[in-house]
């Protein structure tokens, strides 16, 4: 695992520090306080996961298709 703030990573990056921490948990062979602290840690990192999926849906939601059903441009998101 690393320090990384959770906040930079990548959704990839995410998941795979996530799929780490729950490795670890599942084992249970971790102290209570550290587990207490992966789970915490874990938590951030489905958060991250879940914001970076919605991002990507959004984006491909605004993709607008001509008459063939080709990709014609993008059309602004909400927020954007």
């Amino acid at each position: 695992m690393t320090e990384r703030p959770v906040s930079e990573m990548t959704f990839e990056e995410a998941m795979a520090e996530l799929e780490q921490v729950v490795g670890k948990l599942e084992r249970g062979d971790v102290a209570l306080e550290d587990s207490i602290t992966l789970y915490e840690r874990g938590a951030e990192l489905k958060k991250r996961c879940e914001t970076k999926l919605k991002e990507a849906e959004e984006k491909v939601a605004a993709i607008t298709l001509d008459d063939e059903g080709n990709p014609a441009g993008l059309k602004p998101v909400e927020g954007q």
